[in-house]
Formats: C-alpha cells, structure tokens, sequence
C-alpha cells in the first residue's frame, strides 16, 4: 500500500510521531542511488522519451528530512487521523489505488447477460454502483453492479421531414464537468441526445447538425458540446434549458424534451470520417482523429480549424485520448501512439505485445494508459515508466486482463468462422475510485452479432 495514503503526523507522546526511524533516510538514498544507476545503464533501444522523479539528490535539507520522517504511509494512521479529526496533512492517491489492485491481481471479473444486443460501443460510470453504455442496435443501458440488472433507456426522436433517418449505433457517451447532463447519440443516429443527471429524464435533441452517423463527442464546459461525425464535419451546441422551448404534453403525458440546432458547423478539412474527438483543456483545443491518419485541431473558443497532420504510418486509427502532461494516446492497428500536444511530433511508439490485436479503445487512468484490444484483452502502460505496468505477483509476466467469451449468436454467424472467438474491447471506463472497470464490446467482424460486458471489481 505505499505511496496510496500520506499522512504527516504530529507528536502526541513524547517528541516524535512513531513512524519517526532514522532509518528511513538511509533506506530512501539507497533506493535512490539504485535508480539512479538503473538509468545509467545503456539500454539495448533507448526510449525516445524519458521521465524523471524531481528529485534525484541525496542532499536534502534539515526541513525536508524532517517532513520525511514525520511522514507516515501506513493506511491505519491515515484512517486514524481522519476519524479523529487531527489537525494533521492527508492525502490520498486514487491512482495508486488502481496499480495496487492490478499488478497484485485482485480484480475478478462479473459477466453481465445482455441478452440479444449486437456490440458495446461507448460507456460510462453514473456513480460507484450505475455504469451507463450505448450499443450498436441504438440501445442505451443501465447496469446496477450492487442489483446485478440491466435496465432501458428510451432513446430520444425528433421529427426530420428533409432528411432521411440515420441507424447505426450508439457511438459515444459523454458527461459534462459537473455531471449534471449526458450526451450520447438519439434514435437518429445523426442527432444527438441530452439527458439530466441523476434523474436521466430527457432534456433535447439536437437535430440538422449532421448527414451521418455521429462517432465522437467531447464537452468543453458546462453548456457547449462538440460532435463529429462520419460527414466529416464538427457541430457545436450549446445546452442551456433557459433558451429551450419545451412542449406542453399535459399532466398525464410521458416527460416532454426541446429540439435544438446547432450554433455552428465546420467541415474538417483534409478529413475523411470523423471517428473520434477529444478536449485538450491547458490550449484549449479539439483534437479531432479521421479514419483517413490524420489529427485535426480546432481553436476551441472560435471553432476555427487550426491545422490538420498526418499520422505516421496510421491504420484504422479509431480512438484518442488526452493525458494533462501533454500527451495524445492515439490506438492504431498494431500500436499505441503518444503525441506532443504543442507540436504534434509523435514521442512514442507503444507496440503490442500480440500480434494483429488492433487498438480498439484507449483511455488514462493518472499516468497509466489503459489500451482495449480486439484480442478481448485489456493492456495497461505505465508511461512515466515506459513501459507496461508488470505484475507484483509473478515478476515474468506484464498486467493483463483477459475477458470473457461473450455472446454470438449463431443464426448470423459468418461461414467458416471456426477459429477460438475472442470478443473486442471497445469501450471501458474506471469508477471514481478506480476500484472497478467496466470493459465491453463484441465480435470484431462487422457481420457478427453479439456482445460482451464485464466489471471487473
């Protein structure tokens, strides 16, 4: 458990706090000095990008071997001090919790029956017990992990008279920074969907923003929403019930919503298929990924298109995700690609460790990216280490979670698919306090029907 609570004690009895060992100081510059020459070795392929700690000098001062050894890292003095409410400095490291329950293999995983649904595509977690998820078949679920049952979530319809209706899934779930709306695609899969949180009662539907299937959504604040779609455009909506003309149904009638347009359309130059979008929150930028190789950015406070560039060597590229440090995770065919926000230069490639696995999903945890294969296997990849997280039960082998068989059902199964079935990853999402991971998809081949969803806790 060391480096997931932090407590700097007082003395209560006598003049230090028990966890003050002189000790301590010797056994941290060890440990120091055998990093150290651990990074001095010369390794047969250096990285191309390398981290360190901030300090990495013996020589510390009076104060500071002072806090050091008034610090504690044992978790009952952390709950000690809180239930008796001592005036003492806490902390809590959520991402220390997540490696701590990986590499010493406590997660088991629970399969959830979906029944006949085709394919999982995007998720989310409501709370600690309430994971949200959208499927191919335009279906959106709720899973209770405490009542182990799934229940519906009526899709939301407007009226398009000019336009003929889209079908092609659920492709993104989205929820805005203080969790009180939820984004997802509507029964057309080329408008959007509002409801409000916790009550998911519906809010609007955003219609005549796009000709296709929309594939990614990114919040920006409270109110405005970005989507992207496979017409190669991004819309721009604002959500906002103080503007919306909501329909007088009556006393007895179902919960009405409002029809929105969006404030603003931009066509992604140089795009073929927007697939995915993400919010580069310190430049405030969208960072938009086409199925063509190429990342788009757009100016976030004028929805200008700022520059477009190509992916190296970049195959069926279907996600993106973005790290605060700076970083783009980009999924590919065969690896993992790690960006430079300000530059776009690629740092790192992240090959896989499978060969032909494809890159379904990606996502960070704190510093820990975690990477959804189409192998029905999770990866996880520590990328202040640079490497992936290894396993503190058997030092030989890397941290996987590998899922369950799933559902295909056999009246649309291919000819001649006799090989083991494994389904694909292409959505997974951690809870608040990283204890549980909620991963789903299904049959990678586009003509197979099936499912899989699992939390792992």
């Amino acid at each position: 458990m060391y480096g997931m609570v932090k407590t700097i004690r007082n003395s209560v009895v006598g003049q230090y706090p028990s966890c003050h060992i002189t000790n301590r100081l010797e056994e941290r510059r060890a440990k120091s000095r055998a990093l150290r020459q651990e990074r001095r070795r010369k390794p047969d392929k250096p990285d191309d990008f390398v981290t360190y700690e901030d300090s990495g000098s013996d020589e510390e001062t009076p104060q500071q071997q002072e806090e050091i050894l008034n610090t504690s890292y044992n978790i009952c003095d952390f709950v000690r001090s809180r239930e008796n409410n001592l005036f003492e400095r806490r902390s809590y490291n959520f991402e220390q919790t997540t490696r701590y329950v990986l590499t010493h293999d406590m997660l088991r995983e629970t399969q959830i029956n979906l029944g006949y649904v085709n394919k999982v595509f995007c998720s989310k977690w409501l709370s600690n017990r309430q994971v949200v998820f959208g499927t191919k078949c335009n279906k959106l679920l709720i899973y209770d992990v405490n009542m182990r049952r799934v229940d519906a979530i009526p899709t939301l319809s407007a009226n398009r008279v000019n336009h003929p209706e889209v079908q092609g899934g659920l492709h993104s779930i989205e929820i805005n920074t203080s969790r009180s709306y939820l984004a997802t695609g509507a029964r057309n899969s080329a408008d959007i969907a509002v409801y409000r949180l916790p009550t998911l009662d519906p809010v609007c539907v955003g219609e005549n923003g796009h000709r296709d299937l929309i594939m990614g959504m990114c919040w920006l604040d409270d109110q405005f929403l970005v989507s992207g779609s496979k017409d190669s455009r991004l819309a721009l909506w604002r959500i906002n019930e103080d503007y919306m003309d909501f329909p007088d149904g009556g006393k007895e009638s179902c919960p009405t919503f409002a029809t929105i347009n969006p404030l603003s359309i931009r066509d992604c130059r140089t795009a073929q298929r927007i697939r995915s979008l993400c919010f580069n929150k310190e430049f405030r930028e969208i960072a938009a990924l086409s199925l063509n190789g190429y990342i788009h950015i757009f100016n976030a406070e004028t929805f200008k298109q700022k520059l477009s560039r190509k992916l190296p060597n970049c195959q069926d590229n279907v996600s993106i995700a973005y790290h605060s440090d700076g970083l783009y995770a980009i999924g590919c065919r065969s690896y993992t690609i790690l960006l430079d926000t300000r530059t776009l230069q690629t740092i790192k490639k992240i090959t896989s460790r499978y060969s032909g696995c494809g890159i379904r999903a990606t996502s960070f945890e704190g510093n820990l990216l975690t990477v959804g294969t189409g192998l029905g296997m999770l990866l996880f990849y520590d990328i202040r280490a640079g490497k992936y997280l290894e396993s503190s039960v058997n030092a030989a082998r890397t941290v996987t979670l590998k899922c369950s068989k799933g559902i295909v059902y056999p009246e649309d199964e291919m000819d001649g698919f006799n090989v083991k079935y494994v389904p694909a990853i292409y959505t997974h999402c951690y809870d608040s306090t990283g204890m549980r991971l909620f991963a789903a998809g299904g049959p990678l081949p586009a003509t197979l029907v099936g499912n899989y969803a699992g939390v792992w806790q």
